[in-house]
C-alpha cells in the first residue's frame, strides 16, 4: 500500500481513537506514525496500543511508526486557599517552602526546590499556560518574590513555567525512566523526550535508550533554542511543540522558529514533525478554519517530514475526517506549480562524506535521465534519510530486512519502505529484488527506469558505495541496467 503524498502524518491515540476498528480506519485515511501520550496513557493501555497498530501493519504489510511521547518534568503551584484566588496586577507575589499554609492572593507554596535554586532576579514567571506572568524581584533558597505584570485568577495546582531560568534536572522524572523501560521492552520505534534544555540531556536519553529507539526531541523550551546545534547533533529526530513554545516565548516568535528548526533539521538529514493547534478546530468542527489549512500547508511547503495531530484525533469528534483534511491539503500543496521552487529555495551543500556524496549523485542522475523512482537498500536507514534528505522529486523507495528499521523510516519525508523477506545474495540479486518491488507496489510501470543504490560487499551497514540504473520490463524484470 502506497501513499501518493511525501509529507507524513501523525497522529496522537487517544479515547477517541484507540479501538482496534478506529486506528484501522485512520490508517486508511493517511496515518503513518502514530503517537502514544504518556502523559495520560498506563502501561497496559500503551502495550494494547502497540499490539493493535503492529497488528494492522502485519495485516497491511505496511509499515507503521510508532512514536511513545514522555511527559516530562512538570511543575505546579501548591493549594490555595478555597482553590482558586485572584492576583492583582502590580501587585506583589511570594512564592515559599512553606507546604502547610494554603495559599492566598498574595503567596503560594512551591513544591519545587529546584526552581529556588537557579531563578534569579529579572527572570520571567508564567503561570497557567501564560495566562499570569510575573518578573522575579528577590530569589533566595526559601522564597521567590515577583511583581505581578499581567493578573488574573489562579486555581490550585495551575503550572508555572521560566522561560529564562536554566532548570538544574534531566529531562526525565522517575515517572518517565519507568514508562520509558516500558515503552523500550515493548518496542516502539520513537521515544519522544520532553522538556530538553541541552544537548547533553539527550546524550543522557541516549546513555539508556541506546539503539533501542531513535529519540525525538520535542523542542520546547528556550534554553533548547539557544543550544540547537549540539541538540540537532544529538539526537534522531525533532518535533517543534509549537504549543509550549507559545507559552514561554513571545507568540509571534514561534514562526520563525518553526522555519529555523525545520532547516536546521533538514540540513541534517533528520527528520522534523510539526505539531500542536495544527487543525484545533477540528475537535469540536467536522470542518478548519482557513487560517488552519493555510497553516498545515506551510509547513508541507516549508519541507517539513510530518505534521502531526494531537487532541484532533485523541479526544475530538471528527479523527478521520481531521486525518483526511491534513491528506488533502498535502496533497494539493505538493501538486502546485510553486512547490518545488519553494521547497528547493533553501538547500544545503552535501556533506563531504560517501553516504551524501551517493546521495547528491542518486538525485542528480535521477533527474538528469528521469527515472520513476529511487531504491535504496539500507540496513539502518542512514541511506534512505541521506536520500530523503535531498527531497528528490520522485519516490523514493526504503528496502530492508530490519523492520524496526522500516517502522522508524515512516515518518520520513517522501520514503515508502519495505520489509524484505530474504536479503540479495549478489549485485544482480539486489537490482533484480528492487525492480520486481518497485514495480509490485506501482511506483514503476513498464518501460521505465529506476536507480538502485547499496553497498558492496552485501549485508554491511555504512558500505553504500553503488549505484545502478535499471530499465523494467512489463513483468517488472530489468531489461537493461547498468
Amino acid at each position: 500500500m502506497r501513499r501518493n503524498r511525501r509529507v507524513k502524518l501523525v497522529a496522537t491515540i487517544g479515547p477517541a481513537s484507540e479501538s482496534p476498528e478506529m486506528l484501522e480506519k485512520l490508517f486508511e485515511a493517511g496515518v503513518d506514525v502514530f503517537r502514544i501520550n504518556m502523559s495520560h496513557a498506563s502501561h497496559e493501555l500503551a502495550g494494547q496500543l502497540h499490539e493493535r497498530v503492529r497488528e494492522i501493519s502485519a495485516r497491511r504489510k505496511h509499515p507503521i511508526g510508532i512514536l511513545g511521547d514522555l511527559q516530562g518534568p512538570k511543575f505546579r503551584l501548591g493549594e490555595f486557599e478555597g482553590e482558586r484566588v485572584t492576583v492583582a496586577q502590580g501587585s506583589e507575589f511570594v512564592f515559599d517552602r512553606d507546604e502547610k499554609k494554603l495559599g492566598t492572593a498574595k503567596r503560594v507554596f512551591l513544591p519545587h526546590p529546584q526552581i529556588f535554586e537557579a531563578v534569579e532576579p529579572g527572570h520571567t514567571l508564567l503561570l497557567d499556560d501564560g495566562k499570569l506572568r510575573m518578573r522575579v524581584t528577590k530569589a533566595g533558597a526559601d522564597r521567590i518574590v515577583a511583581e505581578v505584570q499581567v493578573g488574573g485568577p489562579l486555581a490550585s495546582r495551575k503550572g508555572i513555567s521560566l522561560p529564562d531560568t536554566l532548570l538544574p534536572i534531566s529531562p526525565l522524572t522517575e515517572k518517565d525512566h519507568k514508562d520509558l523501560q516500558f515503552l523500550l521492552g515493548i518496542g516502539v520505534d520513537w521515544i519522544a523526550l520532553s522538556f530538553v534544555q541541552r544537548g547533553q540531556d539527550v546524550e543522557e536519553a541516549r546513555e539508556i535508550i541506546g539503539d533501542r529507539a531513535a529519540i525525538m526531541v520535542k523542542v520546547e523550551k528556550p534554553q533548547a533554542i539557544d543550544d540547537l546545534n549540539a541538540i540537532i547533533s544529538s539526537a534522531d529526530g525533532f518535533m517543534v511543540a509549537r504549543g509550549d513554545l507559545g507559552v514561554e516565548m513571545p507568540i509571534e516568535k514561534v514562526p520563525g522558529l518553526q522555519k529555523k528548526i525545520t532547516r536546521k533539521a533538514r540540513a541534517a538529514g533528520k527528520p522534523v514533525v510539526v505539531a500542536t493547534q495544527m487543525l484545533e478546530s477540528m475537535i469540536t468542527s467536522p470542518v478548519p478554519t482557513r487560517a488552519e489549512v493555510s497553516d498545515v500547508a506551510t509547513a508541507v511547503f516549508e519541507g517539513a517530514d510530518a505534521v502531526m495531530l494531537s487532541a484532533e484525533s485523541a479526544v475530538g469528534k471528527y479523527p478521520i475526517e481531521a486525518i483526511r483534511m491534513m491528506d488533502r491539503i498535502a496533497d494539493e500543496v505538493e501538486s502546485d506549480k510553486g512547490y518545488e521552487a519553494i521547497l528547493y529555495a533553501w538547500q544545503t551543500e552535501p556533506l563531504p562524506t560517501p553516504a551524501d556524496a551517493i546521495a547528491a549523485a542518486a538525485h542528480a542522475i535521477a533527474d538528469t535521465v528521469q527515472l520513476a523512482a529511487i531504491v535504496c537498500y539500507t540496513a539502518t536507514g542512514s541511506t534512505a534519510l541521506r536520500v530523503a534528505r535531498e527531497r528528490p522529486g520522485l519516490p523514493v523507495i526504503g528496502l530492508t530486512p530490519i523492520p524496526s528499521t522500516a517502522h522508524r523510516l515512516a515518518v520520513v519525508w517522501g520514503l515508502h519502505s519495505v520489509i524484505l523477506e530474504d536479503d540479495p545474495s549478489s549485485v544482480t540479486d539486489m537490482v533484480n529484488q528492487a525492480c520486481r518491488i518497485a514495480f509490485d507496489e506501482g511506483f514503476v510501470k513498464a518501460g521505465e527506469g529506476i536507480l538502485v543504490t547499496g553497498g558492496v560487499p552485501l549485508g554491511q551497514s555504512g558500505t553504500t558505495n553503488m549505484i545502478r540504473i535499471a530499465f523494467i520490463d512489463e513483468n517488472g524484470e530489468p531489461v537493461a541496467s547498468s
